[in-house]
């Protein structure tokens, strides 16, 4: 089976297009090598797959060119515990992390921004 059907039937992505696209642009590897999208995997292939942030490390168990249930979707691939562990402490660090402009505060009102611009060119606050 193709790889970009077996992404789309493994539920990786929504589309069959958004896998083909992920495979051309080198976000997938099978058994370490960058593919295009009519390579065909078979059970026992380790499949690489980078999904934004996240990277999951895949080992092939099942082929079906049927996208079926979520549950059903699982059963097609295994995933090694320390890759999964990994990938969901990576997932932790960014949900904590401080997202730039948080010491900021909030957006200045409509009066304090008409206050700032009157200090930036020299003159008195208007009335």
């Amino acid at each position: 089976m193709r790889i970009d059907k077996w992404l789309w039937a493994a539920r990786f992505f929504k589309t069959r297009g958004l896998a083909s696209t992920a495979v051309l642009g080198g976000r997938v590897h099978v058994n370490g090598e960058r593919v295009k999208s009519s390579k065909h995997v078979r059970s026992g292939d380790l499949v690489e797959v980078t999904k934004g942030m996240d990277r999951w490390t895949v080992t092939v168990a099942a082929v079906t060119d049927k996208r079926g249930p979520a549950a059903v979707a699982q059963g097609l691939y295994t995933e090694a515990p320390e890759a999964r562990s990994k990938r969901e402490q990576q997932a932790l660090e960014r949900r904590v992390a401080r997202t730039p402009g948080d010491d900021l505060g909030e957006r200045p009102t409509k009066q304090a921004r008409r206050r700032l611009d009157a200090l930036r060119r020299g003159q008195r606050r208007p009335r």
